[in-house]
């Protein structure tokens, strides 16, 4: 089975293609610089040439807050790219999975939110990205999107490298404490994808088209999320942080608004694929691990270069 994976340099591509790699798919992988999602006509001619059995769209605008001020990008990443891939795919009659987002909703449900749920995106980010959603939809039955939460890996730009770098930067750390949701290493929602991808490589007939949940186990705040990252990662090496301050949301402005509780019910997917959730926190411990060893490793070459 031929898959097209777009997105392929991404924090979560770069965690995914190997582990399709693994399950013996044939790989095309691209990124912007191969195929930029926001150009209609050649997304039409890349899926055409390729010829793909499936494709898994990971390309994202994922700036949050700087999605408010870029909106136009935001949307022509977010909704209109999705919209090109649903078109291009269902001219070749080739199913599209796609990545979405918690944030699609508000946050003030007090229990996970589940898939039928009513959505009510409260920034430019989570409008556009539900647009994406809307589009597949709307253009094509064969689809699976799938989405996930507060997603942090090796790769790109995240909460957990961010806190590793202050933790070493600075004495004290700041961290809202009344946001709540599910931390999600993309190697665990890349076995996830891979699952589905087999499923559909098994039997495209028996394949439970439409949205699911995946996100890692476990409810969390960010700043219970940031204690917990210093605290394993003082276990590997030397950290200046002392202290870490629970602080509200009031207190930490920014220019997108955020839902408060984001946490996802991932009950359907387990029911339909058989994908069961995974602790986050042995995510963070791999990825620490891989973050850290980065760490010394380049020290120590710098070291025997001067």
């Amino acid at each position: 089975m031929k898959l097209l994976v777009t997105g392929c340099r991404g924090m979560l591509g770069q965690d995914l293609v190997p582990r399709l790699k693994e399950a013996g798919f044939e790989l095309q992988c691209v990124d912007i610089a191969e195929m930029d999602i926001t150009k209609r006509d050649l997304v039409l001619d890349r899926v055409a040439s390729v010829g793909p059995d499936l494709v898994i769209n990971c390309a994202a605008y994922t700036a949050v807050d700087k999605a408010e001020s870029e909106q136009e990008l935001a949307f022509a990443v977010n909704r209109d790219g999705p919209g090109h891939l649903a078109d291009a795919c269902s001219k070749q009659g080739i199913p599209l999975v796609h990545i979405s987002t918690d944030y699609v909703f508000d946050g003030l449900s007090e229990t996970p939110y589940r898939e039928d749920d009513v959505v009510n995106p409260i920034g430019v980010y989570a409008l556009s990205k539900w647009e994406g959603e809307e589009e597949v939809r709307r253009r094509m039955d064969k689809h699976i999107i799938v989405r996930t939460s507060w997603l942090f890996g090796f790769h790109g730009s995240n909460f957990v490298k961010t806190i590793l770098r202050l933790a070493g930067e600075r004495d004290q750390l700041k961290v809202v404490n009344d946001q709540k949701g599910c931390p999600t290493w993309t190697g665990h929602l890349a076995e996830a994808l891979t699952q589905i991808a087999a499923r559909i490589r098994g039997n495209i007939n028996d394949t439970p088209w439409g949205t699911y949940h995946y996100c890692g186990q476990g409810a969390t705040t960010w700043f219970e999320f940031a204690v917990e990252i210093v605290e394993e990662a003082r276990r590997r090496k030397e950290l200046r942080v002392s202290q870490i301050a629970a602080i509200p949301t009031s207190e930490y402005p920014t220019p997108a608004k955020r839902p408060m509780n984001s946490a996802l019910d991932c009950g359907k997917i387990r029911r339909e694929f058989g994908i069961e959730q995974k602790p986050w926190r042995e995510g963070l411990g791999v990825v620490l691990n891989e973050l850290i060893g980065t760490e010394e490793a380049q020290s120590s070459k710098s070291e025997r270069v001067h």
